[in-house]
C-alpha cells in the first residue's frame, strides 16, 4: 500500500509540475462549460433583411415595421429593382429578402388579396427554413390585424423561394464544415503531436545535430500532414459532388487554393502548439479540445453566429475555420466569383503569417 501511494503521488507531482496541462485539465472544462451554455442555441436572431417595396404603401409599411420589431430580424437594406436581389445574396449583405407586389396595397384592400415573396439564402438549410417560417408567421399576424381592422376578408400569399438549395439538402450545409473540421484537426493535432513526440523522447536532439538548419527539420515533419490533407481534400470533394450530390458551383481553382491556404493555417497552428506543450498528451488536448470544440460550436458549422452573444461571436472572429467555411460556401455553394470572397481569404492569408512567423520564432529560440 505504501508503494501504491508513493506512485500516485509521484503522477500527482508530474501533473503539478506541467502548468500548461494543468491549465488545461482545470480551464477547459470551465471553457467548454460556457462555450456549450451560450453557443448551443437553436433560436434565430439578428436575420439582415432587405426589403424591396415598389409603391411604399401604408399597408406594406405596417408589414416591414412589424418585422423590424421582432427580435428575429433586422431591416436594413431597401431594394429598388429586382436586379439587385442577386447581387445582395452573392455579396453577403443580406440573409433574406422579402419582395412585395405591385400595388400591394390597394389589391390588398379592393380584391381582398396581395402577394409578398420570402427569398433566403438555403445554404444552411436548416436555418434558412426556420428564418422564413418566422417571417411566414409574422406575415400572417400581420393578416389578421388587417382584416380585423377592415372587417374584410383578406388573403396575403407568402410564396417562400430558396437560393443555391432549393431541396433544403442538409449536405449542402455540413460538407464545408466537415472540410474545415478535418483539415483543422489532422493538420494541426498531427503535425503538434509529431514534433512533441520527439521532443519527449529525446530524439529531436539527435535530428538537430544533423547539417540541416533546424527550422527546416520541423517543416520537414509538416510535409507529410500537408500532402495527407490535400488527400483528404480531394477524396472530400469527390465523395461530396459524387454521392453526396452537393454541386462545386464555383471556380474549382480557387476552392483548391483557398483549401491549401487553410492547411498552411492550420500546420502552422500545429507548430504554434508544439512550441507551447512539452508532452504528447498536453498537445492533443491543446489541438484536440481547443482548436476541435471551437472550430464544431463558433465557426458556423452547426449554429448560427448571429443567434451568439456579442462576446461569442468576437471570440469567432479569432476562428480560422469560420472564414474557410464562409469562404466554402461561397465558391462552392453559391458560385460566386471569388472576387467576392476576398476579405475571407484576405483574414486567412493575414493568420497565416502571423502564425508561421510567432512558430517559427518561438521554435527557433527554443531549439538552440
Amino acid at each position: 500500500m505504501k508503494q501504491f501511494i508513493a506512485f500516485v503521488h509521484k503522477e500527482f507531482y508530474h501533473i503539478f509540475r506541467d502548468i500548461r496541462t494543468m491549465m488545461i485539465l482545470l480551464g477547459m472544462p470551465i471553457i467548454q462549460i460556457i462555450i456549450f451554455g451560450f453557443a448551443l442555441n437553436t433560436d434565430i436572431k439578428d436575420i439582415r433583411v432587405s426589403i424591396l417595396n415598389p409603391n411604399e404603401d401604408i399597408v406594406s409599411r405596417k408589414i416591414i415595421e412589424r418585422i423590424d420589431a421582432s427580435e428575429y430580424f433586422i431591416v436594413d437594406r431597401y431594394l429598388h429593382t429586382s436586379n439587385e436581389i442577386e447581387k445582395e445574396f452573392k455579396e453577403g449583405k443580406a440573409d433574406m429578402i422579402i419582395v412585395f407586389s405591385e400595388q400591394f396595397s390597394s389589391k390588398l384592400l379592393h380584391t381582398g388579396e396581395a402577394g409578398i415573396q420570402i427569398i433566403a439564402d438555403a445554404t444552411d438549410p436548416n436555418t434558412a427554413k426556420t428564418f422564413t417560417q418566422y417571417a411566414a408567421s409574422i406575415i400572417a399576424a400581420s393578416q389578421q390585424e388587417l382584416a380585423l381592422g377592415n372587417n374584410i376578408p383578406l388573403h396575403i400569399t407568402s410564396n417562400i423561394k430558396l437560393l443555391y438549395n432549393p431541396q433544403m439538402k442538409s449536405a449542402y450545409n455540413f460538407v464545408p464544415g466537415v472540410m474545415g473540421l478535418i483539415l483543422m484537426l489532422i493538420c494541426a493535432m498531427m503535425t503538434s503531436i509529431s514534433i512533441v513526440r520527439e521532443k519527449e523522447m529525446g530524439t529531436m536532439e539527435v535530428l538537430l545535430v544533423s547539417p540541416m538548419r533546424p527550422i527546416f527539420i520541423i517543416l520537414a515533419k509538416a510535409v507529410p500532414y500537408f500532402v495527407l490533407s490535400c488527400v483528404n481534400l480531394f477524396t472530400i470533394l469527390i465523395l461530396s459532388v459524387y454521392v453526396l450530390h452537393v454541386p462545386i458551383a464555383g471556380s474549382l481553382f480557387w476552392l483548391i487554393i483557398v483549401s491549401l491556404l487553410f492547411i498552411f493555417v492550420s500546420l502552422s497552428l500545429g507548430l504554434l502548439i508544439s512550441t507551447l506543450t512539452k508532452t504528447q498528451v498536453a498537445a492533443m488536448l491543446a489541438s484536440g479540445m481547443i482548436l476541435m470544440m471551437p472550430t464544431m460550436l463558433l465557426s458556423g458549422m452547426i449554429f448560427p453566429i448571429e443567434s451568439m452573444p456579442s462576446i461569442l461571436q468576437w471570440i469567432s472572429h479569432i476562428i480560422p475555420a469560420k472564414w474557410y467555411i464562409m469562404t466554402v460556401k461561397k465558391l462552392m455553394i453559391e458560385g460566386v466569383n471569388v472576387s467576392l470572397a476576398w476579405q475571407e481569404i484576405s483574414i486567412l492569408m493575414f493568420m497565416a503569417i502571423t502564425l508561421i512567423t510567432i512558430s517559427l520564432k518561438k521554435f527557433k529560440n527554443r531549439l538552440e
